[in-house]
């Protein structure tokens, strides 16, 4: 792999790594890609896996703009009704989650590490 220590200050952050996980699951619209490619940069050693926990969580959280956008092509330009509420619950359980999980992300990476 090249040299990406210009990315350090970004990659080795797990807040801007939750950010960037938002983002470009947004993007792609796919948190699967995401995933997939986030396993596979931690799999090169390009990501450490503190922050390629926290961008997993990001594209968890990315993933919910995919109900938002069905929302406002089904109704007149703001969801409304049950559109609105499964919205609403998706989102809020997604960011309650990462919410309650990105504080331990490097609890989580050496438990995880032990498998490893």
């Amino acid at each position: 792999m090249g040299n990406m220590d210009h990315l350090n200050w970004f990659v080795a952050n797990p807040i801007y790594m939750f950010f960037g996980g938002i983002i470009m699951t947004l993007a792609w619209q796919s948190s699967s890609l995401s995933t997939t490619a986030i396993i596979a940069l931690v799999a090169s050693g390009a990501v450490p896996l503190p922050a390629a926990i926290a961008c997993v969580l990001g594209a968890n959280i990315g993933t919910t703009g995919t109900i938002w956008l069905a929302g406002l092509l089904v109704s007149d330009g703001v969801p409304r009704g049950d559109t609105l509420r499964i919205a609403m619950v998706h989102t809020g359980m997604n960011l309650l989650m990462a919410i309650s999980l990105l504080p331990f992300v490097h609890q989580i990476a050496k438990y995880v590490g032990r498998f490893g």
